[in-house]
């Protein structure tokens, strides 16, 4: 049985680096430095002498500066690249070709998942209790605009900053996901009839939702700065920080007390059409976890000079603190006991995943011996589209294929 943080495994760091050895070897010709070294005369004076104004992008600068190169696999680089980032063959990163076929052969929408159950559960006075139903609005809090800020980091930074056309093919993937997400969390609120203000507001009216937010958008504010390049020591290790935060600690841990909730419901034949799209949303996030290790490892393996000991120490004390900001979360969604789980037990939870996280990117575990209170989340992610849609599936759904242009 694959666990819900093993679905899609990190690639081993021996394969992330096919190729490494020989794209060191670069000549050192003006048109082989890295975009942020190529001068404004280089990239002016490209296409037979005639002149063109130099563009600002890392992609612009790059297309430029390489029009009349093709394109060496070895020479890709995760970020700082001198290769054509609009041609994606041929591959270098293969096992992020890999994990974008795996994302698109998942692919879902809201409107397959059958919510009258939850419906029909959601209006009976005694169908939930109080403090389920904290539960559930708790999470459409934090989740409608959580995706939303993920979706935000992807498209107006780190997209800009990769120049590895295979990993950006996965990252478009990855923001249509966190779109669908989104989309879902709306159709759950819309499905309920619940008030719309106060689950999209939560987020600056909760503060435990708001502490988290906080948390994350100073990362993504770094790196969507116009003014902010990859090029240098500094700003390498400030992109590869904010990839650590959203892969390793936004959607590898601070979504976990949210899913274990709606899915623990789910068992207990509770909010069925809502725990089965959040199965989906797991599915996803574990996929998106996982890639995000594999760059950021790559990242590493290209330049091993950005994680020096400073800089583990720092991922460590963020680490922490997201497991502090988590644990908070849970005991303002779980003030007493319910669903047979309790906030205390969220706490070796949260070590039990960030120890995970950790070590995945090279780090020590921060917590030793934490283990997992709640094994039946294994089995979460292991679930079948085709069984699942076929018995639950709302008929008039209409897919793409099927829609009338007329």
């Amino acid at each position: 049985m694959l666990t819900w943080d093993e679905e899609v495994k990190p690639t081993p760091p021996t394969q992330l680096n096919s190729g490494f050895i020989q794209s060191r070897e670069v000549s050192h010709s003006p048109l082989s430095q890295a975009p942020s070294e190529i001068s404004p005369a280089v990239t002016r004076t490209l296409d037979d002498g005639a002149a063109r104004p130099a563009a600002g992008s890392v992609a612009a600068r790059v297309v430029q500066a390489t029009a009349h190169r093709r394109v060496n696999a070895a020479d890709k680089r995760i970020i700082n690249g001198q290769t054509d980032v609009n041609q994606l063959v041929p591959f270098k990163y293969k096992w992020a070709w890999e994990k974008y076929l795996a994302t698109c052969a998942n692919h879902w929408m809201p409107q397959e998942v059958n919510m009258n159950r939850d419906i029909a559960l959601w209006k009976d006075p005694n169908g939930l209790t109080e403090d389920e139903r904290r539960i559930i609005k708790r999470n459409l809090g934090f989740f409608v605009t959580a995706d939303s800020l993920a979706a935000n980091n992807i498209v107006l930074g780190t997209y800009r900053h990769i120049t590895a056309p295979e990993c950006r093919q996965f990252l478009l993937r990855q923001a249509f996901e966190e779109a669908i997400h989104t989309h879902a969390y709306q159709y759950i609120v819309e499905s309920l009839g619940l008030d719309e203000a106060e689950i999209f507001n939560a987020y600056n009216e909760v503060q435990s939702i708001r502490d988290k937010d906080q948390f994350l958008i100073p990362f993504i504010e770094a790196i969507m700065d116009p003014n902010f390049h990859t090029g240098t020591p500094q700003n390498d290790q400030t992109l590869l920080k904010s990839l650590i935060v959203f892969a390793c600690l936004m959607e590898g841990l601070f979504f976990y007390v949210g899913f274990t909730q709606i899915l623990a419901l789910g068992r207990q034949n509770k909010m069925t059409g809502a725990a089965e799209q959040y199965q989906y949303i797991l599915r996803d996030e574990s996929m998106h976890c996982n890639f995000g290790i594999d760059l950021i490892n790559q990242l590493k393996l290209e330049n091993p000079h950005l994680w020096t000991a400073d800089f583990k120490a720092e991922i460590k004390e963020l680490f922490q603190k997201a497991v502090e900001l988590e644990y908070k979360y849970a005991e303002d969604t779980m003030p007493r006991g319910v669903l047979g789980m309790n906030a205390s037990m969220f706490k070796g939870y949260l070590r039990y995943i960030a120890n995970r996280r950790a070590t995945q990117i090279g780090l020590e575990a921060l917590f030793p011996n934490e283990e997992n209170p709640f094994p039946w989340m294994s089995e979460m992610i292991d679930l079948k589209k085709e069984r699942n849609f076929f018995e639950t599936r709302v008929i008039e759904y209409q897919s793409g294929g099927a829609l009338s242009w007329d």
